[in-house]
């Protein structure tokens, strides 16, 4: 079964892939083009050589500074006043230069994450419809999240504690060579490795509780979201306790995977801490004795001291560092995995721009399945002709939606061709296709920030005054007006704070500012009462004017006007015509047009049966009113809507 998108893989990640991850992770640390934070780099780099350097002979000045003071002289006390000021500022230059380290590689660092975030979720916005809809967002975003942070944790943790950490054991090992005899030698490597070897095999034991804490985590999250998202439906079905007890369960999952996670931690510091203090005691017992041999000076013995324990400082978090390097190496497999998730629909090379004249769309033998079992389109030919409206009807699940996903280039044909003014949309950019399309869908979401920000939304650049004009022909200007606060009210997550007509409203005047040669208005006035919903679909009609329209609806009296009526039905067309003509034939649309308003008239739905429907099939059909904005002898048309209804595919 495929992986869920934004979920945690279960697989364990091998050597090979971690490798692949970190030669990935390289160019983010020496990046292309910027000259400035590859100096940074190198910069950093002699810091915390130098910095080493310094932490290794540190103790030398503590030696020295207790071999004088063994000494019992007058010049001897002097001396060691000295080399204690040494001792105290050699430790202070250390610390200073992993300060200075620190702030000269954090440029580097915050480049590398906004990159690596930017191109993450760059890529996101390109993927298939199919990977959007199959993913979890709650699991997506901490995917992303521990992602961006693994960059971070790796960056520094391999630049400024494993590679340091080896150069000090270097360093070490090389002293205990020259200035001890072989054992000394022998006693340190045996330990660290020791050490190294409980670190790694205990670490590596652990990673099942960290992935297994993790994933529930993931999961924890996207219920949390998911229900936080779905606020309104909780509330509706009095559901509160049973979101609770199933965000319970997650998080109970997530305490004992924690549990186990943190018993497993103290087993290994035990360890860790066992095997450094039994290498540090048997050390020191060799250079004891080696003081009173004579062998060594008690500065010697000193000296043992301090250089182990400098070097067992940074090892005894090597459990720790070598852990979450394991998990930020797993977490960047699963966002660079994010972001080599293939796109489904891919521009050619070189895509030219869609050059729109008048905005003809046509279908030509246009063929369509989601995954090769079951057809959805069927052979679909059609023409809408520049600047006239194409009305789509038909029941739910008829593949109504699906035309509009294919017209956006949301997938690709699987037979045919769609073309704009000649141009098969397969051989132009996405961009500027959906450039050249706007949409008033049937369900409107609104980003959570301002009625302003919203309208503007189908061209960012609008200024105040489009905006505003743009609202006017919706009609949601003089609501926005009564506002405290007017463009600036924020309109809460999804829209809901505003109610349906409102956010649908808002919906029309954004594609107002697009200003696209094409139309698609998914039940564009659905959420309206009568009065608003005359209103909108005059401001439609003068917005529509001389584009090329294309409408799905159910109720069939906002369709009385189109210059073509499709109906469709699981995949085919099985009547087409004007309104009239279809009315006459007394076949499919005919009785679809009596169910709804005999259902109108049963209801008392004034808003169904009265204008702006239109002639009841008792009644004879009505022809369009001339626009007088048409030119002379030419035929009057709604000018080119489209409205694609998206729900039961």
């Amino acid at each position: 079964m495929a992986r869920r998108p934004g979920t945690s893989k279960a697989t364990n990640s091998t050597p090979a892939q971690h490798r692949a991850v970190i030669r990935r992770m390289l160019p983010y640390l020496w990046p292309a083009g910027e000259p400035g934070l590859k100096a940074r780099v190198v910069l950093t780099i002699v810091l915390v050589i130098a910095a080493k350097l310094v932490v290794v002979y540190t103790p030398f000045f503590y030696k020295h500074a207790t071999d004088r003071l063994a000494g019992e002289t007058a010049q001897a006390v002097a001396v060691p006043l000295f080399l204690l000021l040494g001792y105290a500022l050699a430790r202070f230059a250390s610390v200073g230069m992993n300060q200075l380290r620190d702030a000269v590689f954090s440029n580097v660092t915050q480049h590398a994450l906004r990159r690596v975030a930017l191109e993450t979720f760059r890529h996101l916005h390109t993927l298939s419809l199919r990977f959007h809809l199959e993913r979890r967002t709650g699991g997506l975003s901490r995917a992303i999240e521990r992602g961006t942070r693994g960059v971070d944790f790796l960056l520094r943790f391999l630049l400024f504690n494993i590679g340091p950490t080896l150069f000090e054991l270097a360093l070490v090992t090389g002293i205990f060579m020259v200035k001890f005899d072989w054992y000394y030698t022998a006693g340190l490597l045996a330990g660290v490795v020791t050490y190294i070897v409980f670190t790694t095999i205990v670490t590596e034991w652990r990673t099942q509780f960290r992935r297994d804490m993790n994933s529930r985590d993931s999961t924890a999250n996207t219920h949390a979201v998911d229900s936080l998202l779905n606020y309104e439906t909780v509330k509706y079905f009095n559901n509160e306790d049973h979101e609770a007890r199933r965000y319970d369960r997650s998080i109970a999952g997530y305490q004992q995977a924690a549990l186990r996670s943190q018993y497993s931690l103290s087993g290994l510091n035990a360890g860790q801490a066992l095997i450094m203090n039994a290498t540090l005691g048997g050390l020191m017992l060799f250079s004891a004795q080696g003081v009173v041999s004579g062998a060594l000076t008690v500065g010697d013995f000193v000296l043992v001291n301090s250089l182990l324990i400098q070097l067992f400082v940074p090892l005894n978090v090597l459990g720790f560092v070598y852990r979450e390097i394991k998990q930020a190496l797993i977490d960047m497999e699963h966002m660079f995995g994010l972001m080599d998730e293939p796109r489904e629909v891919e521009d050619p090379a070189d895509a030219p721009d869609l050059a729109v004249a008048g905005g003809e769309v046509r279908f030509e033998g246009v063929r369509f399945d989601y995954d090769g079992k079951r057809p959805i389109l069927k052979g679909l030919d059609f023409t809408v002709p520049a600047g006239r409206t194409l009305a789509i009807v038909g029941p739910s699940g008829a593949g109504k939606s699906t035309i509009a996903r294919l017209l956006f280039r949301f997938y690709d044909v699987t037979d045919g061709a769609i073309r704009i003014d000649g141009q098969d949309i397969r051989t132009v950019s996405q961009a500027s296709l959906r450039r050249a399309i706007g949409i008033v869908p049937q369900d409107t979401v609104l980003f959570n920030d301002t009625i302003g920000y919203n309208i503007a939304y189908g061209r960012p650049d609008a200024d105040p005054e489009t905006i505003a004009e743009a609202a006017q022909l919706a009609q949601i200007a003089p609501f926005v007006e009564q506002l405290p606060d007017g463009y600036d009210t924020m309109v809460g997550e999804r829209g809901l704070k505003l109610s349906g007509g409102e956010k649908q409203r808002v919906a029309i005047a954004r594609t107002i500012v697009k200003d696209p040669p094409i139309l698609l208005l998914d039940e564009a006035t659905s959420a309206l009462d009568t009065h608003t919903e005359r209103d909108i679909q005059a401001a439609l009609e003068r917005v529509s004017q001389g584009r090329t329209t294309l409408m799905v609806a159910h109720r069939l009296s906002t369709v009385v006007g189109a210059d073509e009526i499709l109906v469709l039905d699981r995949g085919e067309i099985v009547e087409r015509g004007r309104h009239a003509e279809l009315l006459a034939r007394n076949g499919v649309y005919a009785a679809m047009w009596q169910r709804q308003q005999t259902a109108a008239d049963d209801a008392g739905d004034a808003s169904t049966a009265d204008a702006p429907a239109g002639p009841r099939a008792s009644e004879p059909p009505v022809e369009p009113k001339a626009d007088p904005r048409a030119e002379p002898g030419s035929e009057t048309h709604l000018g080119g809507r489209a409205v694609w209804d998206t729900a039961g595919e």
